[in-house]
């Protein structure tokens, strides 16, 4: 079937703690699409407990192969309990999940065809981003430090859902939290 994704594992498998914002790790992405004249996108993927948002910069266009990687770069990164699953639309973009899932252990799941609210931290943070990338803009233009900059200043913007704290402080209070359950020796 033609524009198919192979092997799409659909939203209703993916698992029942993901629903709620209650356990750290699940993700959900997608493009913010430039210009058509300059064929240019951004990836967005943000943490569904926290709201923290990644920005994948993709110098090298927004097909599957280059989308791939700059997940695999970043969502790499991330410790293992803070990276968990992936949700995605069923854009052509993320053809190569199983690539992502083989090289990071991040279980891809798709949302519904024509379904967006099933993604809706993801949208709701891409409408913020719009605030700074306006739509019909060219986003080659930005460089990836200030695809980094914007997102870190999201990343510090206070959340009501967060008791008005940051998705950067509800990220550092789960790492802080973390390092704490970890066994160290002297």
């Amino acid at each position: 079937m033609r524009g198919k994704i192979v092997g799409a594992v659909p939203i209703g498998q993916r698992p029942a703690e993901v629903t709620g914002r209650l356990v750290p790790g699940h993700h959900e992405g997608d493009l913010v699409m430039g210009s058509a004249a300059s064929n240019s996108a951004v990836g967005t993927i943000v943490e569904r407990a926290t709201g923290y948002l990644t920005v994948l910069p993709l110098p090298r266009g927004h097909g599957a192969a280059a989308v791939a990687d700059a997940i695999i770069e970043q969502m790499s990164a991330l410790p293992p309990w803070f990276a968990q699953t992936l949700t995605w639309d069923r854009g052509k973009e993320l053809a190569q999940h199983q690539r992502i899932t083989a090289a990071t252990g991040i279980a891809v799941y798709f949302a519904d065809p024509y379904a967006p609210w099933q993604r809706g931290s993801n949208e709701n943070t891409n409408g913020l981003l719009r605030e700074y990338l306006p739509k019909g803009t060219d986003l080659s233009a930005w460089t990836p430090a200030q695809l980094h900059a914007i997102a870190a200043e999201l990343n510090d913007r206070p959340r009501k859902r967060l008791g008005y704290h940051t998705p950067r402080e509800a990220f550092a209070k789960l790492l802080a939290d973390d390092q704490h359950r970890v066994a160290t020796t002297p």
